[in-house]
């Protein structure tokens, strides 16, 4: 079902006129008449979520009539995908506070790029190890001298 229809059968089944509706929810009747109407083309998501508030209905129905994204149509979209994360990684990350979680990744992203062998194609994305790039080797003893030579 369209935006427009959508609103005016909920607008309907609430008993209520555009005037009120539009009074409700802080727009003009003239443009709830437009949304009703489909001659609104991107309405934003706080004029559906006043207009969906001002009728006592979940914003889900407007947002989703509207073709936006929600909770519901994501989760349906992606239910048969299989997380690729380790669940107790998952579950250990999600107890650090952001703060944490940031530098945590900093230093992931660090190690990537210190044992990534250099000119490989995917860049050591696929955690793949190289004979140069592993630990002990000599391209990774050849880092860590040069950081000692530095301090």
């Amino acid at each position: 079902m369209k935006l427009g229809d959508k609103i005016r059968q909920l607008r309907e089944q609430t008993q209520l006129t555009q005037g009120r509706l539009a009074s409700a929810s802080s727009v003009s009747q003239g443009y709830l008449s437009q949304l009703e109407n489909g001659e609104v083309k991107n309405p934003s998501a706080a004029v559906l979520l006043r207009v969906a508030q001002a009728m006592h209905v979940d914003g889900d129905e407007l947002f989703e009539a509207a073709g936006y994204p929600t909770v519901r149509t994501l989760r349906e979209t992606y239910q048969n995908y299989e997380a690729t994360v380790d669940p107790e990684l998952l579950s250990y990350l999600s107890r650090l506070p952001r703060d944490r979680q940031r530098r945590l990744l900093a230093v992931l992203q660090g190690m990537e790029n210190v044992l990534a062998p250099a000119g490989s194609e995917n860049g050591g994305k696929d955690g793949s190890w190289t004979r140069d790039s592993g630990p002990g080797s000599r391209r990774s003893d050849r880092n860590l001298d040069y950081s000692r030579s530095r301090n």
